[in-house]
């Protein structure tokens, strides 16, 4: 990945500038009672919310195109647009996965208390109900999930601008963590840094910058969920921005 031609900073301010994606009443509903829980400031108990509930769409996915996969093995077509959406799903969540890593390790290094909203049972709950959401839409109709995936994701991109612009000290906060180190290496590598792997290659200069970059992934997420949904015009391109996944796809 070539995260050296992306200007973080410049990014951050586009998403600002740029109005949210026309949200469906599904996700209206679905944002409003987030905000209910863990209120509508951007902070980063909220993001960390966001993303423990980031991975279940890709998971949904992953199982509903496993069972066609089961169904139709001797379908050249169908299996390559299956094994590319698993693919697809499985790279999404690794990243969800490093995003929520960075977040706890920034709410250690702050020392701040988790709100109650993040104390079980209630992380269990809402995720609970989202998985019954999440897997329902996507047997029922996957260009939908698709779809309400994209609008997740573009309010997490959203929600990750209006936080580094609320906390303008990160700027100049080094990131130095194991959490943030790992997230460069998978930006790079795709995998964790090990021996031999160029020690400076994709470290962030400050906190402001990680979180800048964990916004663009959303972007990304929102990019190939569009694109699979077979809604390339809604794509929203950048210098230096990875391939598009799903540009081929079209769900009917």
């Amino acid at each position: 990945m070539d995260d050296a031609a992306v200007d973080l900073e410049r990014e951050q301010l586009a998403t600002l500038a740029r109005p949210r994606y026309a949200y469906s009443a599904v996700a209206k509903s679905f944002f409003r009672s987030m905000d209910m829980l863990a209120g509508e400031e951007a902070t980063l108990p909220k993001a960390k919310t966001i993303e423990a509930l980031a991975p279940v769409p890709y998971r949904a996915w992953e199982s509903r195109e496993y069972g066609r996969l089961t169904r139709h093995p001797g379908e050249a077509g169908l299996v390559g647009e299956a094994e590319a959406v698993v693919r697809y799903g499985r790279e999404a969540q690794d990243n969800e996965f490093q995003h929520l890593r960075v977040i706890s390790e920034k709410l250690t290094e702050e020392g701040g208390c988790h709100p109650r909203y993040l104390t079980r049972p209630l992380p269990d709950l809402m995720v609970a109900s989202y998985v019954l959401m999440s897997g329902t839409l996507a047997r029922v109709g996957l260009r939908r999930a698709f779809l309400l995936n994209a609008e997740f994701e573009d309010h997490a991109e959203h929600t990750y601008a209006e936080m580094v612009a609320a906390h303008p000290e990160w700027e100049e906060q080094p990131a130095t963590g194991e959490a943030v180190r790992e997230y460069a290496a998978f930006r790079i590598f795709g995998r964790p840094r090990m021996a031999g792997d160029d020690g400076g290659a994709g470290e962030f200069g400050s906190w402001a910058d990680v979180f800048r970059r964990v916004g663009l992934d959303e972007r990304d997420h929102r990019n190939a969920s569009f694109a699979l949904a077979g809604r390339p015009e809604l794509i929203v391109a950048y210098e230096g921005m990875p391939e598009v996944p799903g540009m081929e796809r079209a769900v009917a």
